[in-house]
């Protein structure tokens, strides 16, 4: 499905990690010439009861990239170009840690990158909280991009979520959870 600047796609729990203090995942993706690529993950719920940390704003970002921070909450974004194996993976957690991954196929490790997202920053309420995340990457017309979030609560249940769960345990790098095609940036 194409993916219209700033549309909101809600993600998916996936039926083996039942969450119990989240109602709703979402992610937005924007693109424009100006800014490139840029994505917005919302979490609704009991925001209290989520391994999210305090904050309101500008998120002072890591200097360098830090592995496993899926083993917490954690958003993250996949990036291929259409018809081809090799893809990007984007890791963000909500304290400004960040990690970058080139895959030359599936789950097929190539190197670490060192892309630090440009901007990071971050709301929390009572029941929403929302990471806006500028990676600060212009994505070819065609792509094909995948989202997904890891969500820890406090009490260490882990839910994950994604616009589409392949069959089997989650796995996000798997090709059936690239959902989103890109068109040009600033293309309505």
């Amino acid at each position: 499905m194409a993916v219209q600047s700033g549309e909101r796609r809600h993600l998916i729990c996936h039926p083996a990690t039942p969450a119990k203090a989240v109602r709703a995942v979402w992610a937005e993706v924007a693109l424009s010439f100006e800014d490139g690529f840029s994505l917005r993950f919302g979490v609704e719920g009991d925001i209290g009861a989520l391994v999210l940390p305090p904050c309101e704003g500008q998120l002072v970002i890591a200097d360098t990239a830090t592995d496993g921070l899926w083993q917490s909450s954690c958003f993250e974004a996949f990036l291929t170009e259409e018809g081809q194996p090799d893809y990007t993976e984007f890791n963000y957690a909500p304290d400004g840690r960040w990690a970058c991954y080139q895959f030359d196929d599936y789950r097929s490790l190539l190197k670490s990158d060192d892309l630090a997202p440009w901007d990071m920053t971050c709301e929390r309420g009572a029941a929403l909280y929302i990471l806006r995340i500028e990676p600060g990457i212009y994505p070819d017309r065609g792509s094909r991009l995948a989202l997904s979030a890891v969500i820890e609560e406090l009490d260490g249940t882990k839910s994950y979520w994604a616009l589409r769960h392949p069959p089997g345990k989650p796995d996000f790098h798997h090709p059936d959870c690239f959902q989103l095609t890109l068109g040009a940036p600033g293309a309505a």
